[in-house]
This record gives C-alpha cells, sequence and structure tokens, in this order.
C-alpha cells in the first residue's frame, strides 16, 4: 500500500480559509482523480512558533495509480495550490510504503 502524505505549514492569518478550500476543493480534487481510495486531514500538534501544521494523508489504489497522479494530476493541483496561498505556506510531501498493519 503507497500512502501519500503532504504535510504544510501555513500562516495563521489564512488558516480559516485554508482549511475551508482544502475540504471542499482542494481534497475533492484529488480524490476526484480516482488515484486514491482514501484521505484524512490532521492538525500536527507542537509545531514551531508562528506556524500551524497540517498533514493531509492519502491511500494510494497502487503504485500505478500513484505515478499516475504525480504525472498526470499533481502538478496541476500544486500549482493551484500555490498560487492561491503564494508565501503563506511551506509544505513537504512524502511517500510511504505501509510495511504492516496492526489493531488492538
Amino acid at each position: 500500500m503507497i500512502i501519500y502524505n503532504v504535510t504544510v505549514s501555513i500562516d495563521p492569518d489564512i488558516e480559516s480559509d485554508w482549511l475551508q478550500w482544502m475540504r471542499k476543493t482542494h481534497i475533492p480534487d484529488v480524490m476526484n482523480t480516482q488515484c486514491f481510495r482514501e484521505s484524512r486531514i490532521s492538525r500536527v500538534h507542537g509545531e514551531e512558533a508562528g506556524g500551524l501544521t497540517y498533514a493531509i494523508t492519502y491511500v494510494a489504489r497502487s503504485q500505478e495509480s500513484y505515478d499516475q497522479y504525480q504525472r498526470d494530476y499533481a502538478p496541476a493541483l500544486q500549482a493551484d495550490h500555490t498560487h492561491r496561498y503564494a508565501g503563506k505556506f511551506a509544505a513537504f510531501r512524502t511517500e510511504l510504503t505501509l510495511i504492516e498493519e496492526f489493531s488492538g
């Protein structure tokens, strides 16, 4: 299983607008690519002073789906985010391969 995690630190002045846009526009646009089977947005606690940090996690349908997303969809979707919030965020992206799941 491929997990795609996007960690975003945002300016507190835009938090409300950013969260609404992520929930109503960006995440649905990513999910509409059909490359991912689920997604989550989480607040990261313990961030550095002056910013708020969120993690958006997407679970890819397969490695091929993730590769298709990166090739065909990610550039335009990331550009939309950058254009809308230029200078008000920092982001880094991580691809994870699930090794094993545990439940309790």
